[in-house]
């Protein structure tokens, strides 16, 4: 797996015995309201764990993760992830992933685009929009080539997850199983995942020295640890492997800190540098 899916940390950026499954309802009738902070968040990446004969010797890197919004208008995500990563055998790639998202508060429309470059050349790009109809959900891409496609009704999209999320933590559930779309790689791909919620952590609790730490909002607000694994839907059910797994700890307001990639041969941790929360302009 490439850095290209650091990109589900919006899911990211994007988490045993309760399962909830969606339908082609909306969000909004099945689930209490829940107000995302609108926030510009900065984390800094390093490697974490090697593992086995992995050819990765030190990683280096940032992500911005540029959140907005509210219930009536939707939610608007801008997203960058550069990161370098070295074999120690002086081979050094450089990956620049950008990508913009808007979510409807019902999460019944998402569109999307995104751009992923190698060593500064552009690989591949994706553009394009969804719709949840009934009994389905209709993509419409413009990049990387212009098609349709009609995707499994049950898919959620990223913001849904993390409400979805910050509901089940609130009623004491563990696990989530939902298959998820976020319009990355070709704009086709579909990954089951598996959320595990862990134990609330309450305020003051497990202090740690990053941008959060002091924060005034936050220091009075619950989090809980959160690690969802993403699988390939190619593979038969029982036999799988997860592709790559991302933890992190999930505010009530949407906020994450510190975070981890694991990518099954090495992981990649992220700590959270700058963070500006911003008032989120009201419903009108």
């Amino acid at each position: 797996m490439g850095l290209h899916g650091f990109s589900r940390i919006a899911v990211a950026i994007l988490v045993a015995a309760t399962v909830l499954t969606l339908g082609n309802r909306p969000i909004a009738a099945q689930t209490p309201a829940i107000d995302l902070v609108s926030h510009r968040a900065v984390y800094e990446l390093t490697l974490g764990k090697v593992r086995g004969k992995a050819a990765v010797q030190s990683a280096r890197g940032r992500i911005l993760y540029d959140f907005s919004g509210n219930t009536c208008e939707g939610y608007s995500l801008e997203f960058r992830q550069v990161a370098e990563l070295d074999n120690g055998e002086g081979k050094v790639s450089l990956s620049d992933l950008r990508s913009n998202t808007w979510e409807d508060a019902a999460a019944k429309t998402y569109r999307f685009t995104s751009q992923n470059y190698l060593n500064q050349k552009l690989l591949d790009a994706v553009e394009g929009q969804a719709e949840r109809q009934p009994g389905a959900v209709a993509v419409s891409l413009k990049k990387p080539a212009a098609r349709k496609v009609d995707l499994d009704a049950a898919i959620v999209f990223p913001t849904e997850h993390v409400r979805r999320i910050i509901v089940a933590a609130r009623e004491g559930k563990t696990i989530l199983e939902f298959p998820i779309y976020d319009g990355s790689e070709s704009g086709e791909k579909v990954y089951n995942s598996l959320t595990v919620i862990g134990r609330t952590i309450g305020p003051g609790e497990r202090e740690l020295a990053d941008a959060a730490t002091g924060n005034k909002v936050l220091a009075g607000m619950r989090r809980w640890p959160v690690t969802v694994s993403y699988f390939d839907r190619s593979k038969p059910a029982g036999e799988q492997t997860p592709v790559y797994a991302i933890s992190f700890d999930l505010y009530e307001n949407g906020v994450s800190r510190t975070l981890v990639l694991d990518y099954n041969d090495f992981s990649i941790t992220g700590v959270l540098k700058s963070l500006e929360l911003r008032d989120s302009k009201p419903c009108p």
